[in-house]
Formats: structure tokens, C-alpha cells, sequence
């Protein structure tokens, strides 16, 4: 961490109104000050550092040109925002982001009235800002819509189902096309060469109704911004007609790090636009940091750092990440199996496929911010015959639930299914936490699905997903380092739908379902210290259930508790329903499932999250201790 830069100029905005009052050269030296602030809040919380960067210029521009929050400055995903939350009153708080009672990574609406629609996940902003747009038309309290979209993003259907009802509806909307050829990974794609292309070919056609014109209608000191933007846009390239087509007038490509053009720009859009417009700008993610610069990818997202030098400080562990034992896992096995292949949404690196993808690239596919088709596509990888791996994080898999019922489930087809970041994810918060995904898949026929409670165990279930031939699977598992078990050198193929004793005990069952073990285990460790036994099972698949496990575990014990990192209607929910059904809980069994609570849970580390979500070793005591009707007396086993 460094001294805090010299910031004369951002010290005297405390909101986007200040900047009116500055000339554009004073703007200008206002956004090398912005980013010299985010550059030093961010070595001290740690986040999303490149994307940040990418859009200082842009930023200030924006601000200074409409009227926030009047006018609705809607930011893709959001993680891109750490310069507009400076800018819109939050700078004192600035160093508290991604952290327990801090600022969110992202936008979120409860936080600022500048933060007019919350995001985190990619592709809804264009959507969002026409759904402003049209309640300007109908007479509501709100201004121009501005969305801002990476070039990433635009490989989602959203953007363009958005882009095609815009067109059609011709509401005044201006969309900035963010393009730096980076979202967390390079973009691919068809869309991504054709923008590719736009930036490299020759501009041929003019700016057409936003330049045209527009100097007349500008206050005299902004004429000569306005027809340095003129010249500047003079001769849109012609491959804009894509945009154009679907009822867009597309200006650009111009540097998006020029922030005389921006102003100049947006000052004729803000003058002269009627319907949708397309800004296409061109922009370098880390843009004036030169570790962040030479390395997007690995200062998309940074923990703390060593601003001179860039180097980021990050705690070692001598257990294996989750992701890189799926990823060495499947490796293993595509050696032996060539039918094996991976799919993934623009999370090469985030899912593990990246070094599938050096080993395998034939065999690997990214198919873009575009969770719906990767979906489909390994339906019908799986209805050829292959062996597809789809991995998707949790919180993503849910935007294509749709086509997991319909083109997967519906159809009994073995799509392997390997969900990144189940359960809570720390600093991301509530946006990317894993809930949901054992209440959205386990309702579904025909489905295996696997939580392991290590490293080890995600190793088998790996192995075992394989073999799993006659319908769909999914592997749920957590973000960050293992637990530091003896790893096995060759997965072992699990028995389908059976879970395993871990401890045997009396009065008490704790029924564990996926990483939770553990706590599950010191839980039963302090019971012993009150005089109460308890057995501890891990039951590996929350479908099918292990109905003998269950049955023994119902009649031997007073108490059964199940514990999961998920949200209710999981794997408590299956449970609960085959107790019911069985009689075991007309027999006097005291049953309580323990789950993600129903709220979602703000960002904090970790460990803060669990406790908070009551799924701790304190939290099963007391809840087993209240089904006895005990307080914290030791009891006779």
C-alpha cells in the first residue's frame, strides 16, 4: 500500500454537479486525479482494478455532460463503477469497499440515487435504460437513459434483444459501447470480430444527425468541442451499419480515452439525438497503470497490492483450490476418454477451463457471456455422443434454467454439470453468491446431483460424473482452497446416491451435505464435551437420496439435523419430504434443517457470512441443543 495521491482538483467535488463548474482541460486533469484515487482505494480493499481503469474518461465525461441521477446512468454488471461512486458523493467510503458494512462492488440501488438500477450480473443494461426511457415517456421523474456496455457483454442474446426492441420502440436512448477486447476473459465470437473490424477498417460515412448541425444549437464557449467531434466522427465506419439497422444512429468508433472527443461527443448527443443512439467507444482495460496494463486478465480482479511494484498480496494455502482440482481432475480423465469436452461462459480462468483449454483446445469451448446456448449446445454435445462438461458458476447457471429443464432434464440428456462458487462467496456479496442452485436443479427429474465436502471428494465425484451416462449430473462446489486432506492420486468411482458414516454416535445425527463437514464435525466434538454423542454422516448426493442412510439415521437418533449451503426448498426440503413420507416423524424424530437463511446476505468475508447464515459449529450446537429442550447443561447420552 502506498501514500495517499495528490488530488487538488477531485478534493472539490463532492457530486457530479461540481464538475459543470470545470473547463475540459480542468476535466481532464480531474480524471488523471480519479484515477490515481482508485488506483490507491483499491490496492487497500482489493477488486475490480481493470475494468475500473478502462472508463475514468468516460466517467468524468458522462458526469459532466448529463444531469445524474435526474438523467439514469445505467452501468453494465458494475464492476467498472468504483470511479462514479468517487465521483457521486461516496469517496469517503471508498476504502471500505467489497468489506463487511461497506461499499458494494457493484451498483446497487439501495446505496446511492446514483446507482439508479443494481447489476452485477453482465447484459441487462441496455434493457434497463429503454425501461427508463419509457418511463420518461410516460411522464415519470427521470431523464435521459444512459447505458454503458462492454464489448464482453455484447456477446449475450439480452444485449440484443434489448438492441432490437429499442430500435423498434425509437425512444430517445444512448447506449456507450465500452470496447477494450476484454471482459474478464478476451471476448470471442463472431460479434467480437466484427467490432474488431470496425475499430481497424477505414472510417467512409458521416456522423449523420448527431454531429451534423449540432454546433448551431451549442452554447458558444462548446462550438469548437462540438466541431472537433464533428471532424473527429466524421465518416462512421460503414460496418456500423449493423447497429444502424436495428434502428440505432452509430457514432465511432473514437477513443474512449480521449476526453476532449468524449465531451464533444456527448454534448451532440445530449443537443441533437431523438431516438436510440449507439456510441462506440474504444478503450484499454488498466488503462494508465502499467502492471494492470500488461496483465488485464490478472488485474480484472485484484486482493491488495503494492502500488509502485503492482504486486498483490495474497495468502498462501497449502491445500489446492476447488477449481484447480476439477480442472486437473478432468484432464485426467480426458486423457483416457477423448469423448470428454468442457464448456464455458467467458469463465475460461474463473471455472479452471483455461488449463483444460492449453491441454485440450479442440476439445474446449467459450462460448461468450451466453449461458442459455452454452446449455443447449452440450445437450446436443451430449445427444452426439460426447462427453460434456458444462461449468458455469452458480449464480450464472441460473440464467439459463430455462434450458436446463427444457433442453437437458425434459430430455434425459448426460450433461455434467460443474457448478463453480455453490454457497456464499465472500466479498462479491449477495450478486454472485451460489443460494439457489441445490432448490433450482434438485426439483428436477432424472438428476444426479454431487456436493463434495473436500478436495478428495471432489476428485471422486469428478471420476464419477464421467460415468454418469444415463441422464444429467451436476458437481456443486466452493470458491477458494480445500481443507488440506490427503488427496488421492486416482478418483474413485462413488456409488450412486450413497452417503457415508463419518462418526458414529448416539442421541444425535448430523446429516452434512457438501463442504459444512467440517463444522459439522467440530459441532459434534463440542456436543461430546456436554455428554451428547453424535453420529456425523456425509451424504455426498442431495439426489437421489441415500434412503437407507436416512432410514437408519431417523431410527437411531432423537435428533437429525441436516446441514447444506443453500437456500430453503434444497436438500433439507428432499429430506424433510422422505421422513414424511416414511413415518418418522409420527415416531417422535426431532428433525431441523439448517440452510442459507431466507434474506440475502450482504458482502463480508467468509467466515462472517457463515456465521451470520447460522451454519457454524456454534449455530448446529444450539440448534440440536434446542430440539432437546436443553440449554447449555450437559446431558447423559
Amino acid at each position: 500500500m502506498s501514500d495517499r495521491p495528490h488530488t487538488p482538483l477531485l478534493d472539490r467535488i463532492d457530486t457530479p454537479a461540481d464538475l459543470k463548474a470545470l473547463s475540459d482541460d480542468e476535466l481532464s486533469r480531474l480524471a488523471h486525479e480519479l484515477r490515481q484515487e482508485t488506483i490507491s482505494a483499491v490496492s487497500e480493499t482489493g477488486g475490480h482494478l481493470g475494468a475500473s481503469l478502462g472508463v475514468v474518461e468516460m466517467t468524468v465525461a458522462i458526469h459532466a455532460i448529463f444531469d445524474t441521477p435526474r438523467d439514469k446512468l445505467v452501468w453494465d454488471v458494475g464492476h467498472q463503477t468504483y470511479p462514479h461512486k468517487i465521483l457521486t458523493g461516496r469517496r469517503d467510503r471508498i476504502r471500505t469497499l467489497r468489506q463487511g458494512g461497506g461499499l458494494s462492488g457493484f451498483t446497487k440501488r439501495s446505496e446511492s440515487e446514483y446507482d439508479p438500477f443494481g447489476a452485477a450480473h453482465s447484459s441487462t443494461s441496455i434493457s434497463a435504460a429503454l425501461g427508463f426511457a419509457a418511463g420518461r415517456d410516460f411522464g415519470m421523474e427521470t431523464g435521459d437513459a444512459i447505458a454503458v456496455i462492454g464489448d464482453g457483454a455484447m456477446s449475450a442474446g439480452m444485449a440484443y434483444e434489448a438492441l432490437n426492441n429499442a430500435g423498434h420502440l425509437g425512444k430517445r436512448l444512448v447506449v456507450i459501447l465500452n470496447d477494450n477486447e476484454m471482459s474478464i476473459a478476451p471476448p470471442v465470437g463472431a460479434m467480437s470480430r466484427y467490432l474488431s473490424r470496425l475499430y481497424a477498417g477505414k472510417p467512409l460515412q458521416d456522423f449523420r444527425s448527431l454531429a451534423k448541425g449540432a454546433v448551431s444549437l451549442l452554447p458558444p464557449p462548446f462550438r469548437e468541442g462540438a466541431e472537433r467531434a464533428k471532424h473527429l466522427v466524421k465518416g462512421m465506419v460503414v460496418g456500423g451499419t449493423l447497429f444502424e439497422e436495428l434502428g440505432f444512429s452509430y457514432a465511432g468508433p473514437i477513443d474512449g480515452h480521449d476526453i476532449h472527443a468524449l465531451l464533444a461527443v456527448l454534448r451532440a448527443v445530449k443537443a441533437r439525438a431523438h431516438g436510440p443512439v449507439l456510441l462506440h467507444t474504444i478503450t484499454k482495460k488498466g488503462k494508465g497503470y502499467a502492471p494492470a496494463e500488461a496483465s488485464a486478465d490478472k488485474y480484472h480482479g485484484v486482493s491488495k497490492f503494492d502500488v509502485p511494484s503492482g504486486k498483490q498480496f495474497k495468502a498462501k494455502s497449502n491445500a489446492p483450490a476447488y477449481t484447480k482440482v476439477f480442472a486437473d481432475s478432468l484432464i485426467h480423465h480426458a486423457e483416457k476418454d477423448r469423448r470428454i469436452c468442457a464448456v464455458t461462459a467467458a469463465m475460461p480462468s474463473g471455472t479452471g477451463l483455461d488449463v483444460f483449454g492449453k491441454r485440450f483446445p479442440s476439445r474446449t469451448f467459450d462460448v461468450g457471456i451466453a449461458e442459455q446456448h452454452a446449455v443447449t449446445f452440450c445437450g446436443a454435445l451430449a445427444a452426439s455422443g460426447m462427453k460434456p462438461f458444462c461449468a458455469i458458476y452458480s449464480t450464472f447457471l441460473q440464467r439459463a434454467y430455462d434450458q436446463v429443464v427444457h433442453d437437458i432434464a425434459l430430455q434425459n440428456l448426460p450433461v455434467r454439470f460443474a457448478i463453480d462458487r455453490a454457497g456464499l462467496v465472500g466479498a462479491d456479496g449477495a450478486t454472485h453468491a451460489g443460494s439457489f442452485d441445490l432448490a433450482y436443479l434438485g426439483n428436477l427429474p432424472g438428476f444426479t446431483i454431487m456436493a463434495p465436502a473436500d478436495e478428495a471428494e471432489l476428485r471422486h465425484m469428478v471420476a464419477t460424473a464421467v460415468t454418469i451416462n444415463d441422464g444429467p449430473s451436476a458437481i456443486r462446489f466452493p470458491r477458494g482452497e480445500g481443507v488440506g486432506v490427503e488427496m488421492p492420486e486416482e478418483g474413485e468411482v462413488l456409488p450412486i446416491g450413497k452417503g457415508r458414516i463419518i462418526r458414529e454416535g448416539g442421541r444425535v445425527a448430523i446429516l452434512s451435505l457438501g463442504p459444512r463437514l467440517a463444522e459439522a464435525l467440530k459441532a459434534a466434538e463440542d456436543l461430546e464435551t456436554r455428554g451428547l454423542s453424535a453420529t456425523v454422516a456425509d451424504a455426498r448426493f442431495a439426489k437421489p437420496l441415500d434412503e437407507d442412510l436416512l432410514a437408519r439415521l431417523a431410527r437411531d437418533h432423537e435428533v437429525l439435523v441436516t446441514v447444506e449451503e443453500g437456500a430453503i426448498g434444497g436438500f433439507g426440503s428432499h429430506v424433510a419430504q422422505r421422513l414424511l413420507e416414511g413415518g418418522f416423524l409420527d415416531g417422535g424424530l426431532k428433525f431441523r434443517s439448517l440452510t442459507l437463511p431466507d434474506r440475502f446476505i450482504d458482502q463480508d468475508s467468509a467466515s462472517a457470512m457463515y456465521e451470520e447464515a447460522g451454519l457454524n459449529a456454534g449455530n448446529i450446537v444450539r440448534t440440536i441443543m434446542g430440539a432437546l429442550g436443553m440449554s447449555s447443561i450437559a446431558a447423559s447420552s
